[in-house]
């Protein structure tokens, strides 16, 4: 068998899809690291939540965020051919925003994390979704190409870990309104960040 340690990366290098060799500290490695902290973060969140259907979503997602690693270690100049993201998978997160947002007496307001462990665990998947949709962004903005749909799909999952965890919380009974808990009105904001 095998063995994981090659010791190739002993120098600050890593391989990317096709044997491309780039520092561990390029953007295109950082983005796709983020992307596996979030998918570990996510795995973590379905390991302790009790909730069948949240959890079949959970699993299917993380199979996603394999692709989305995947297509982010295959540069254009790869010989290896790039795993799409597709606007279908985009959609599919959008319809499941869709089917938590309608359920009734979902918190539709800043939320405070923490007084639900699941609850919790999933907004730590979403802190870190939106750290990978940054680090994807400033590898766009630095030249690099991302594939179609990576940005939107990455965006479309932050809002979904957010309304999952408003859900586990109106499950167990939770109120976690900021303005509740404050006291203070104000204009409503992206609930997602």
């Amino acid at each position: 068998m095998r063995s994981i340690s090659t010791t190739r990366g002993d120098g600050g290098e890593t391989g990317l899809a096709g044997g491309i060799r780039v520092s561990k500290a390029s953007l295109r490695v950082d983005a796709l690291g983020t992307v596996d902290e979030l998918n570990s973060a996510l795995g973590f969140a379905r390991a302790i939540c009790e909730d069948e259907d949240v959890r079949e979503v959970s699993k299917r997602i993380q199979g996603e965020l394999f692709k989305v690693c995947s297509a982010l270690a295959t540069p254009p100049e790869s010989p290896k051919p790039q795993v799409p993201i597709t606007p279908d998978m985009v959609d599919a997160l959008t319809a499941g925003v869709h089917r938590f947002e309608a359920i009734e007496g979902i918190l539709a307001d800043w939320s405070v994390s923490g007084d639900l462990a699941t609850a919790a665990a999933f907004d730590v998947a979403r802190t870190a979704c939106r750290r990978a949709e940054r680090s994807i962004v400033r590898l766009a903005e630095s030249g690099e190409a991302i594939p179609a749909s990576t940005l939107p799909y990455i965006n479309r999952l932050s809002d979904l870990l957010w309304i999952i965890a408003r859900k586990l919380e109106r499950d167990a009974g939770v109120n976690s309104s900021l303005r509740e808990m404050t006291g203070k009105a104000g204009n409503r904001f992206s609930r997602a960040w």
